[in-house]
């Protein structure tokens, strides 16, 4: 795994072979957050970000490394969150709260509110299609604020009323989401 850009540009860190993870690839990911830094964001003007299903913890590192000022990772598989708390204590931020737990209990009693939101659940989770509903039902984003979801090529969220744009970078697609205008 390797960071992009930022603070920690082109660290590298050893993911455990055992790992069940898949984890959104260099060029997914690169070509994602220059979406996202060209278009929506500049990470170190105090933005806050969720990584969901952080797996990894790829995107939180980079995250960090960009210079957002507080990113929550939330992974349920305790190896992976192991991982990811190794990884924040190797770089020595206090930028990243890594959470241990189900991604749908937190949605439910989380009482924040975040820029940004980046969720990438496994492609085949029966739930996937329900989490920008869940997003918006629990009111978790900012104004302004945005939902990235990554998913396979078989879903379809351009009907979704906060629906904003999808990129696709091989086997990977994201899906954009922002609250609509009243």
């Amino acid at each position: 795994m390797r960071v992009i850009s930022g603070l920690y540009k082109r660290r590298r860190f050893d993911v455990p072979h055992s790992f069940k993870a898949r984890p959104t690839t260099d060029f997914a990911k690169e070509n994602l957050f220059n979406v996202l830094s060209n278009n929506y964001f500049d990470f170190e003007d105090g933005v806050t970000a969720l990584d969901l299903f952080s797996g990894t913890g790829s995107i939180s590192i980079e995250l960090v490394s960009r210079g957002c000022d507080q990113v929550v990772s939330v992974e349920k598989d305790p190896q992976h969150y192991a991982f990811i708390t190794k990884v924040m204590n190797e770089v020595k931020t206090d930028k990243c709260q890594t959470l241990r737990g189900d991604v749908f209990k937190y949605i439910d009693r989380c009482n924040k509110k975040f820029d940004f939101i980046f969720a990438d659940p496994p492609y085949a989770l029966k739930e996937l299609e329900s989490i920008p509903d869940l997003i918006f039902k629990n009111n978790l984003l900012k104004d302004g604020g945005l939902f990235v979801l990554e998913h396979g090529k078989d879903n379809d969220f351009t009907k979704h009323p906060n629906f904003v744009e999808q990129r696709h970078y091989g086997s990977v697609n994201f899906s954009f989401f922002k609250e609509v205008e009243p």
